[in-house]
C-alpha cells in the first residue's frame, strides 16, 4: 500500500513563493506518474502539474504555466511543487496523487479517477 503525505501549505501574500512536498510511504513508486491537483471551494479538483511515469514529460495548465514547477526526487520517493508569483486565485487545497498505469496521455493524467493514490491535502491561501 502507498500513503502520500503532503506538506508545505501556508498562508502567503500575493507575489510570494511557496514549495509543497509530497512523500510516498509504503513502497517505492519511482515508476508511477505523479501529480499535483488543487480544489478551491465550490470548484472541481483540477490538475496543476504532472510528470509522466518515465519522467519524459511534464504538463501544466495555462493558469500556472511559467509560475509552477514540478520536480521529482526518486531516491526520496518525493515530488515537489515550486510555486512562484502566487495569486489569490491559487488559493485552494493542494493534493498530490500517484498513478501506476503507463498511459501518458493528457486526458488520462488530468482525470482524477485514473489515480489510485491520494494525499490528504495541504491548504494554500494567497492574500491580496
Amino acid at each position: 500500500q502507498v500513503q502520500l503525505v503532503e506538506s508545505g501549505g501556508s498562508e502567503v501574500q500575493a507575489g510570494d513563493a511557496l514549495r509543497l512536498s509530497c512523500v510516498a510511504n509504503g513502497r517505492m513508486i519511482d515508476r508511477f506518474a505523479r501529480a499535483w491537483f488543487r480544489q478551491a471551494p465550490g470548484k472541481e479538483r483540477e490538475l496543476v502539474a504532472v510528470i509522466t511515469w518515465d519522467n519524459r514529460q511534464k504538463y501544466y495548465p495555462d493558469s500556472v504555466k511559467g509560475r509552477f514547477t514540478l520536480s521529482r526526487d526518486n531516491p526520496k520517493n518525493t515530488i515537489y511543487l515550486q510555486m512562484t508569483n502566487l495569486k489569490p486565485e491559487d488559493t485552494a487545497i493542494y493534493y498530490c496523487a500517484a498513478r501506476e498505469g503507463r498511459d501518458s496521455s493528457l486526458g488520462t493524467l488530468s482525470n482524477t479517477a485514473k489515480y489510485e493514490y491520494w494525499g490528504q491535502g495541504t491548504q494554500v491561501t494567497v492574500s491580496s
